[in-house]
Parts: C-alpha cells; sequence; structure tokens
C-alpha cells in the first residue's frame, strides 16, 4: 500500500476500518489459531447472475451504492435485511492467510508460483488450486486473491516469484488449471493484476508504456486465456497507469476487451486502495473498492449520480456484478461467520510435497554427483539458508505456516551417514525478528501490546492483546472499532539472549516510535525522516549494541502511535494520521568464523551441499531487487568458491524466485533451483538430493548470464513515472533468440536422473483452417534405469510474416510420466491460437496465410525435431 492523497479528507487514513462494526464480524487478534475445519457449503451456481438480478431490484438506490465500496479490510458490505450476505476475501497466491498480515490463523504455504510454473504440470494446478480453496474456507473466505499472473519482464521484478513466468500461454494455461481447482469447490479465484503491472518501484504512480501488439500477446494473454478456459469469477484490477491511465478506470482494457470482446461476466475488484477516481472507475468497470475507504465512492458517487456524471444505469451494472459474485459463492447464506481455523491435513501436506519435487530444476549435474547415495556418503550441509525456513517470499503471498521443514533437519532424517552443517555467512537485508527470544508479560511467547484510544497515551488501555511475532506492521489489524482512528500503544516484551556477547536490535518504525532497553531510551524514531525498503511505508533499519548475558532477560519497551511520518507528509497529502507499526529485530553476536569452518566442514565430507538464494526481504512486493547478485556483497559467491575449492564434489542449491547471477556456475559440478517451496520446502529438497525422488522441474524463466544481458535492461524500471516497455514482443527466450545471446540457462531447462527419447512428431494433417485443427502425435521413450516425468514443449515458428514476429513461440505442453523402458504416445492439438498475432490495422488476431514450422522441444534451446503445416488462406478473430 502507498499514501492516498484527498484535498478533502479529514486527516485520518480513508482506507483503514471503519470505527463502527459494518455487518461483519472482527477477524481473531490472536496470534494462535483454532482447531478443526468450518463446514463446507457448496453453492449452486445455476442462474446466480438472474438471482443476483432479482436482488437488485428490491434495493434503493443508497444501497445499490453501498455495495461498491468494501465494508472493512477483507469483506463486502451486506444487507442483511435484503437477503444479501457478506463474503470475505483472502491472500493470497500460495496460501490462504486468513484476515491478519503477520502471526495471524496458521495456514498451509504452498509452493510460490514460480515454483509451481516449474512444475508444467497441469493437472497439478487444478488439485492444488482445489486444495487451496478448502484453505479459504477454513479461514471463513469466500474468496482467494490469486492466481497472479503478471509477466517475468525483468529478473529483478520483486514479485516475479509469486508470478508463474515469462512466457503468456504457460501463465496461461497453468492459471485456467488452477482456477478451475479452486472454483470447483464453490470459492472464487482472483486473478491479477489486470494490467501491466511487471514492477513494485512507484508500483501505485508508474505509467507502463507499451505499444497494443505487446499488450495484447504478452501482458493481457494470460488473462484471456483464463477467461476463455476457466472464467474467473474476480478479476483484480492493477496499481498502476496504462498507456496514461490508471488501470482501475482503463476503458479500453476493462470495458472494450474484458468486458467487451471477452464477454467477461465475472466482478472486477480494486487492488487495495488501488482506486483513483469516482465516476471513470464505475464507468469503465471496476465494481468493488477494497479496502474500506470514504475517499472515493459513497456520497460522491450519490453526488455524480445528482449531477448526472453517472447513470442510474451505471450503478446498477457494477451492483449486479458484486451481487453475482455473491450468488457464486454464498447465496442466501446469512449465517455468521464462523472464527478462522486450521485445517492441516495429511493430503494437503503430500501434495504440497509433491508439488516441491516436480517444481525443483536440475540445472547441471556433471559427472554424475545427484542423486547422493544416502546409504555411504558423508555430506557437509553448508549456507545461510540450509538451516532457515526459505519458505515464500514476502508481501502478501507471505502467511504463518502449520509449520516449516528446514533443510538440514530433513537431510539428516535420510543420510545414514555422517552430517556436517555451517552457516558459511550471513545474508540478512534487516536483522532476524526477535521472536524466538521473546515472551510477553504473562511468559507466554510473543509480545503485549497494550492499545490507547487517541495518539497521547491517555487515559485506560482500551485492549490488550499477544502477538507472536515482532513484526508488528499493524495496517491491517490494530482494533480500530475501538479504538478511533488516533491511536497510540505499547509494545513490551522481554528477551532472553541464549550467549553471553554484545548483541545487536533493530527497530523500524512505522509512525513514531521509541524503543526502551531496561527502561533506558534506546532509539528514538518519533520524528524519523528517512524511509527505509518495506513494503509498508517506514524509517529504515536502526540498530544498537547492547551487552546482554545468556540467560538473563531484558526488557524491551518500544512506544508507538499511528500518526504519518515523516512529518512532512502530513502537509503534503493532507492528512496527520495513517497506520502505525514497529518491528524489532535481534542478532547475537558472532563467535566463530563462518567461512574457515564452511571449508573444514567440506574438506571432511564426500559430498558438499552449500544452500544458498535469497529470502522474503529480498524479494518481496513493495519494492523491486537492485541487483541479481545473491547478497550481500558478494559472500555467497565468496563461499561457494571457497567451499568448491575445498572439496570439487560441490552441489550448490539455490533459493530464489527469480534469476540469481551465478559466477560459478561453470566450475560447479552440479546446480539445483529450488525456488520457495512452502511448508515441505526442506523434505522435497531432500527427497531429490538422495534421489528419493525423481526432478523434473523445467525454468519457467530464462537465466541471463548477466542483467546486461536482459530485455529490459534499457528500460528498468523507467524514469519519471513512466517505464517504457521498449523491448516490444521480445521478453524473455524471444529477446535471447532474437538478440543471439547465449543465456546461462534457457527456458524450459531441467534435466532428470533418467534420460528420454521423442521420436520423430507427425501431423494428423498440413492444412491448419479455423474450425479443423491439427494434432501432433508423437512417441516419448524413457531409455534410462529409473522412473521420472519429461515435459514435452512444442514451439510454433511463422516462416513469413507481413509483420515483426519471433523466432519461436510456445504453443504447447504436455508432461509425461514414465516408467524405465516405457513409450508413451503424447498427441497436442495445434489450433488457431497456435498461429495468431494480433494486426492493429484490423484490429484483431490472424492466422496468416503461409508455412510454420512446429518445433518440439525438451527447452527452448534443446530443440529435437521439427515438422511443417501450413495456412492455405489467412483467417481472423477477435477471441
Amino acid at each position: 500500500m502507498d499514501h492516498i492523497e484527498d484535498e478533502h479528507f479529514d486527516g485520518t487514513y480513508p482506507i483503514a476500518s471503519p470505527f463502527e462494526t459494518i455487518d461483519s464480524h472482527t477477524t481473531p487478534s490472536s496470534g494462535f489459531s483454532l482447531p478443526d475445519s468450518p463446514v463446507t457449503r457448496h453453492v449452486g451456481l445455476e442462474n446466480s447472475r438472474a438471482s443476483a438480478r432479482h436482488k437488485l431490484a428490491r434495493l434503493t438506490l443508497e444501497e445499490k451504492v453501498s455495495l461498491l465500496t468494501a465494508a472493512d479490510f477483507w469483506r463486502t458490505k451486506s444487507i442483511p435485511s435484503k437477503g444479501i450476505p457478506v463474503i470475505k476475501t483472502s491472500d493470497g497466491p500460495n496460501g490462504a492467510r486468513g484476515g491478519i498480515f503477520v502471526g495471524g490463523t496458521k495456514a498451509a504455504l504452498f509452493p510460490c508460483g514460480i515454483s509451481l510454473a516449474a512444475t508444467w504440470n497441469k493437472d497439478l494446478m487444478y488439485t492444488v488450486g482445489q486444495h487451496l480453496a478448502d484453505e479459504v474456507r477454513a479461514r471463513s473466505a469466500q474468496v482467494l486473491l490469486a492466481p497472479t499472473v503478471c509477466m517475468h519482464r525483468h529478473p529483478l521484478g520483486g514479485r516475479n516469484f509469486e508470478s508463474f513466468s515469462e512466457d503468456p500461454l504457460l501463465t496461461g494455461k497453468l492459471a485456467s488449471q488452477y482456477i478451475k481447482g479452486i472454483q470447483s469447490k464453490g470459492v472464487a479465484a482472483t486473478i491479477k493484476h489486470f494490467v501491466a503491472n511487471e514492477q513494485e518501484t512507484h508500483r501505485l504512480t508508474i505509467d507502463s508504456m507499451m505499444t497494443e501488439r505487446p499488450l495484447r500477446e504478452l501482458y493481457l494473454r494470460p488473462f484471456e486465456i483464463a477467461v476463455r478456459e476457466a472464467n474467473p469469477w474476480a478479476v483484480m484490477s492493477s496499481y498502476n497507469l496504462v498507456n496514461g491511465v490508471h488501470a482501475d478506470m482503463h476503458m479500453h482494457t476493462l470495458k472494450d476487451i474484458l468486458r467487451g470482446e471477452w464477454g467477461y461476466d465475472g466482478t472486477v475488484v480494486s487492488d487495495w486502495g488501488g482506486i483513483n477516481s469516482t465516476i471513470e472507475s464505475i464507468k469503465a468497470g471496476c465494481d468493488i473498492e477494497f479496502p474500506y475507504s470514504t475517499k472515493w465512492r459513497f456520497e460522491k458517487v450519490l453526488k455524480a449520480i445528482e449531477e448526472g456524471d453517472l447513470t442510474q444505469n451505471d450503478i446498477d451494472i457494477a451492483a449486479e456484478n458484486v451481487l453475482t459474485l455473491v450468488e457464486r459463492t454464498k447465496g442466501d447464506d446469512m449465517s455468521a461467520e464462523e472464527p478462522e481455523r486450521e485445517d492441516d491435513r495429511e493430503e494437503t501436506r503430500a501434495l504440497i510435497r509433491e508439488a516441491g519435487v516436480e517444481g525443483l530444476a536440475l540445472l547441471k549435474n556433471e559427472g554424475g554427483i545427484l542423486p547422493i547415495n544416502p546409504k555411504t556418503t558423508k555430506v557437509a550441509v553448508i549456507g545461510p539458508n540450509a538451516n532457515r525456513a526459505i519458505a515464500g517470499g514476502g508481501g502478501s503471498a507471505s502467511l504463518n505456516p502449520y509449520y516449516n521443514t528446514l533443510p538440514l533437519d530433513s537431510i539428516k532424517q535420510v543420510i545414514q551417514q555422517e552430517v556436517t552443517y555451517a552457516q558459511g555467512c550471513h545474508i540478512y537485508k534487516w536483522l532476524p525478528v526477535a521472536s524466538p527470544f521473546c515472551t510477553d508479560k504473562s511468559g507466554q511467547p510473543g509480545v503485549t501490546l497494550e492499545w490507547f484510544s487517541g495518539d497521547k497515551f491517555e487515559g485506560d488501555i482500551v485492549v490488550t492483546q499477544r502477538r507472536v511475532n515482532t513484526d508488528l506492521f499493524l495496517w491491517d489489524s490494530a482494533p480500530l472499532d475501538q479504538l478511533g482512528p488516533e491511536w497510540s500503544a505499547i509494545a513490551t516484551t522481554h528477551l532472553t539472549p541464549t550467549a553471553t556477547g554484545k548483541h545487536t536490535i533493530s527497530f523500524m518504525s512505522v509512525g513514531p516510535g521509541r524503543l526502551y532497553v531496561d527502561g533506558k531510551l534506546a532509539l528514538d524514531l518519533w520524528d524519523w525522516t528517512e524511509e527505509g525498503e518495506a513494503m509498508f511505508d517506514g524509517s529504515i533499519d536502526y540498530m544498537v549494541d547492547i551487552d546482554m548475558e545468556a540467560g538473563t532477560p531484558v526488557e524491551l519497551r518500544v512506544e508507538m502511535t499511528n500518526e504519518l511520518r515523516p512529518i512532512a507528509k502530513q502537509k503534503m497529502f493532507k492528512m496527520t494520521h495513517k497506520y502505525g507499526g514497529c518491528r524489532i529485530g535481534f542478532k547475537e553476536e558472532d563467535q566463530v568464523d563462518y567461512l574457515h569452518q564452511a571449508v573444514e566442514a567440506a574438506k571432511a565430507a564426500d559430498v558438499a551441499v552449500v544452500i544458498v538464494g535469497l529470502d522474503a526481504e529480498w524479494e518481496s512486493e513493495g519494492y523491486d531487487r537492485q541487483t541479481m547478485d545473491l547478497p550481500s556483497d558478494g559472500s555467497q559467491d565468496r563461499l561457494i568458491e571457497a567451499v568448491l575449492k575445498a572439496n570439487p564434489r560441490t552441489v550448490v542449491v539455490n533459493q530464489s524466485g527469480s534469476p540469481v547471477t551465478m559466477p560459478w556456475a561453470d566450475a560447479v559440478p552440479a546446480i539445483l533451483q529450488a525456488w520457495y517451496q512452502g511448508q515441505e520446502a526442506g523434505h522435497a529438497l531432500a527427497d531429490v538430493l538422495f534421489g528419493l525422488r525423481n526432478p523434473s522441474g523445467k525454468l519457467p524463466s530464462t537465466f541471463p548470464r548477466r542483467l546486461e544481458d536482459t530485455p529490459a535492461y534499457h528500460n528498468w524500471p523507467g524514469e519519471n513515472l513512466r517505464v517504457l516497455y521498449g523491448e516490444g514482443l521480445y521478453i524473455g527466450y524471444r529477446h535471447y533468440d532474437r538478440a543471439k545471446i547465449p543465456p546461462l540457462f534457457p527456458f524450459g531447462h531441467g534435466l532428470s536422473y533418467t534420460t528420454f527419447e521423442y521420436g520423430r512428431p507427425s501431423l494428423s494433417q498440413k492444412v491448419l483452417t479455423a474450425s479443423s485443427p491439427i494434432h501432433l502425435v508423437m512417441a516419448v521413450t524413457n531409455t534410462g534405469a529409473v522412473a521420472g516425468s519429461e515435459t514435452v514443449q512444442v514451439y510454433v515458428r511463422d516462416d513469413k510474416s507481413a509483420l515483426p514476429r519471433p523466432e519461436k513461440e510456445l504453443v504447447a505442453f504436455e508432461k509425461v510420466f514414465l516408467e524405465p523402458d516405457e513409450t508413451r504416445h503424447v498427441t497436442i492439438a495445434l489450433d488457431r491460437y497456435a498461429v495468431g498475432y494480433y494486426d492493429t490495422s484490423i484490429p484483431g488476431w490472424i492466422a496468416e496465410e503461409g508455412s510454420f514450422r512446429v518445433l518440439v522441444g525438451a527447452s527452448a534451446m534443446d530443440i529435437r525435431h521439427s515438422t511443417a503445416f501450413e495456412v492455405k488462406e489467412s483467417f481472423t478473430w477477435i477471441f
């Protein structure tokens, strides 16, 4: 979220929850969740729009207008007297978090979007969707704010991990199955962000400037495929502008294309705080504003109707769309919202582990180092991510998992020989949260929060809470209905170190904040001015060193309010209060030479497994990465080089949600791309390292050698709040093909512990027409000694076209599981979408007369066979 300016606002932040309860239930504020699962209700979909229209006819104008803005942070407005229930939304793409951003109800943490995409498994995506729907129900919600289908335009995109791919077809096909799985259980999927939201830098105000062909062929294409194949019940508009107009009020994309050409019959919701007008957003078709706000709608909508700028029909269309979403997910169910609950199922655990295994991409395996024999091999497990749960990226995709599995623990469970461990280096962006060392006033794990009404710490304590995490950003969970729009709070915890030394405490504040250690002021950020890099507004991370004794607690007390900081913003944005909070980190003094320790461990082992990468602080919603290099300051590269020198049998496991620079790639014999794989990350990794399972992941995005080689290098992240998509159609492998730049690892690349042989493809016919697709048939044989899966990738090249086109484009893919020596025949349909491109002179899609070459491969650079067909007579279409 970012600031929202309003000349007429009364001084408090307009997108906070209303101060009185509005037909909804307060999200539980405890850091612990309740057992068992709610009873799943299935709502029939028949005639949902007709039912919505019937209810609409009974509403007053004011009631219709009230539906166009949320009731609070996560819920829609209900009208009980008219039989309209509230529905609740929940983030996000790799799990259903529930209503509290940090430390809320525990939930199943699935692999991140790019890891799911690396499976190239459509059936698996459908099953993931079904289990996510169950998780949504357990959070007492009806709408999941997922999937994210923004393109990987640039490796530094902060939310690349959350999305699927650089290729629109792969993204659209996988998203469609994910959506079908969710909605098969009566839960709405919300495909996002519509459209051209490929960066986090200035995301609320950046203008994504591009021509029509890239817009159609790349950035709209995943949405188009999903609307055609899965009909998501909700679409979320993006924050950014597209060619000068904010996405929530963009007539061309929302009304002309989505509603018009595609005939979309679902509901469009804004991103949170992403409405930028009263009249235009409603006319363009953005139906619901999230979260609750008085900034753009309510009285302003009524006034616009009175003045003739909006019509009754405009309101009816939007309100009917809102009611259609309610009907599809909840119907006439007026029962009270149940508390959020856990639903930790064994079958979901198994699915997450399977998805993790299938997403792991074996990039290099010289000398057959992998798989490691667990019975005979002494292993050194080394690296900053080896003994940490690097399970997901940061931002809306984050949640409080049921549990985590650490690589080191999972490896120890499998191997029968000695396992040594060395951390190797630190990669902290901020110090780790202090939570593991902290207890609240009652002695339980966590922090005591005491809230006051008003920002002066005056009067009685109104609310007392316990939070389990010292990451206390309070933007979505302050009890404003009890406090009012202005609040102050005292957070108290007792931190007990495990060792004696000069330890470091860090403190970041959102609004005014002061940190006291044992009653003495340690850091005063009451009037901070230097902003840090985080998803939400906040100061930089300040640190203080404190002499501590092992086992002796120190009291940490934070005083904070939700007054807006820096103070200059109050005049600039005409508001005095927004949201408050803080983050307390802690790190004990280092007692060892980590690099030396790693080298010694590597020397004594048969195989060294070095687990490196990024984490949720380096890769997150709210900001983009500043470099493709591994953090921090070359420490991980130096670690890998030192370990490799000590032990040439070194395996590097990289955990990241996007490409990283690998200056050691040519020297290291084995590399495994491990992504962020959710709560089963450790187990999935161990399964593959020791050959309990055969890796089958394929890269959904190209890994370049250098940042300078990337398509958008010259146009990232823009200037003066404009970013030119100057690479046009040529993102990802399209760029590397055209520029003849060899990547480090190509799109679609991924090795196996077995080998596959591709038979020559045959075509059912040699001519493609508008009504008669061609079927490609080919054999795939497992020629190795172990069972495994291979993804057959089908690309098409237009031999000659009136307009420039990429060298080849992915048009289909199928994943095949094969036992040793087994052969299976794969049949793949090629229709008009396999040959068409968008021609603005029509305007529309065209399959142009001429010859086309089908390229069948194991990656974008590993083409095994080709064949040809033709289109004898050009034909066009719209959708």
